[in-house]
């Protein structure tokens, strides 16, 4: 037998005694099965029965993996933004709930006659509103509405209804004058005035603004001086709270986007660890082409004999068998136990390259069959038990692609 190959069963061997767990990968269950039929005590770390002090390292490795989310620093959950009072400068009145006020016809034709009395009732408003009588003065300019609803007549009502305190009522009468005529001056005043006294300050400056670009008065000066800085304050704090809230969502998004990488990250270290934790259960730490990861497949093949075939002129290295031969055994003197071989004799030729067989994929899946392994068992313990397994439509293949493999010099 070549000596380098010797040398790497040795090594194969030395590391089986130093982890009796390798022989209990499944792969391995026909060596195991061998090492038994000589009489050797097989330990019960082979058939996994107990672990070994490298499978509970990397049980520990895999456990390590866990995602530890909790190591990514996050922030705790943030409170809700509460925003702060402003405080505001100005009066302001209770909304004035009474039923909308009586509003004029606009598909009505206005003749003259009625344009006229319109501005007779309208005279009549203003004497009732100079002598405070301001219901009165309602009562007029609603009859004046009724016979030509004009913007002004609107607008000269609205501004009534201001003087009475009655805000929802003015805005009611200023809309309808914009409606008819956008460009009117008082109907922007006064809506803006109204609004002013509800506390709708920016709604308020921004009518106001447009009335003073339109005709501008002392009047409309002095109630801007007093809704502007409301309007801007409540301008600034708005911003402010935006500004909180889209920080606060931002930092949120990332928060939540470094999780997500420290799950991600967790997860890919914890399936790389149990990946090679697996590979190492699985090639039991000799890289290489035998199951358990000797380079080469077995060494060298055994020259001279497959069980029964001829027997093993010498045994394993030097003549004479294996003295003492595996623990327990006897020696192998000249071969497997029933010698004479199989049919075809002649045996295994020496020099025979373990790796074709432990290299094919199809061999090694059917030594992973328990039937199969169980009928090539039976055929190591007594040879001539081939012939009841030749019938076997998935054992059969196998023997005959294993002959195949020892290049058909006869199992």
């Amino acid at each position: 037998m070549d000596e380098a190959k010797i040398k790497q069963l040795k090594q194969f061997v030395d590391l089986c005694k130093s982890d009796p767990s390798l022989l209990s990968d499944p792969s391995l269950s026909f060596f195991r099965d061998y090492l038994q039929s000589l009489g050797a005590q097989v330990p019960p770390a082979a058939y996994g029965e107990s672990r070994s002090v490298d499978d509970e390292s990397d049980d520990d490795d895999v456990a390590d993996a866990k995602p530890h989310v909790e190591e990514v620093e996050e922030e705790e959950e943030e409170e809700e933004i509460i925003e702060s009072d402003l405080e505001l400068e100005g009066d302001i009145v209770e909304p004035d709930n009474d039923p909308p006020q009586k509003m004029g016809d606009a598909s009505i034709e206005v003749t003259d006659e009625n344009r006229e009395a319109s501005q007779d009732a309208k005279m009549q408003a203003n004497e009732a509103i100079s002598e405070g009588k301001l219901e009165e003065a309602i009562e007029r300019l609603t009859d004046a509405i009724t016979l030509n609803p004009s913007a002004i007549m609107y607008a000269t009502r609205a501004s009534v209804y201001i003087k009475m305190k009655k805000p929802n009522a003015a805005i009611r009468d200023a809309t309808a004058a914009l409606e008819i005529n956008p460009d009117s001056a008082k109907g922007y005043k006064t809506r803006g005035m109204a609004r002013a006294m509800l506390g709708q300050w920016e709604e308020a400056a921004k009518d106001l603004h447009v009335a003073s670009t339109l005709d501008f008065d002392e009047e409309l000066s002095a109630v801007l001086k007093k809704v502007e800085p409301n309007a801007h304050r409540i301008e600034e704090h708005r911003r402010k709270y935006d500004r909180l809230r889209k920080e606060r969502e931002e930092r949120k998004t990332l928060r939540e986007r470094q999780r997500r990488k420290a799950e991600a990250q967790a997860a890919y270290e914890k399936a790389k660890k149990e990946e090679q934790s697996s590979s190492s259960r699985r090639s039991g730490g000799m890289p290489g082409g035998f199951p358990g990861g000797m380079p080469g497949g077995f060494p060298g093949g055994m020259p001279g004999g497959f069980p029964g075939a001829g027997g093993m002129p010498g045994g394993f290295p030097g003549a004479g068998g294996m003295p003492g031969g595996f623990p327990g055994a006897g020696g192998m003197p000249g071969g497997f136990p029933g010698a004479g071989g199989m049919p075809g004799g002649g045996g295994m030729p020496g020099g025979v390259d373990f790796s074709k067989i432990l290299n094919d994929p199809e061999l090694m899946a059917a030594f992973k069959d328990p039937e199969v392994m169980a009928a090539l068992q039976d055929v190591m313990k007594n040879p001539a038990n081939l012939a009841k397994h030749q019938g076997n439509p998935k054992v059969a293949p196998i023997i005959a692609k294993m002959m195949g493999k020892f290049g058909g010099g006869g199992m």
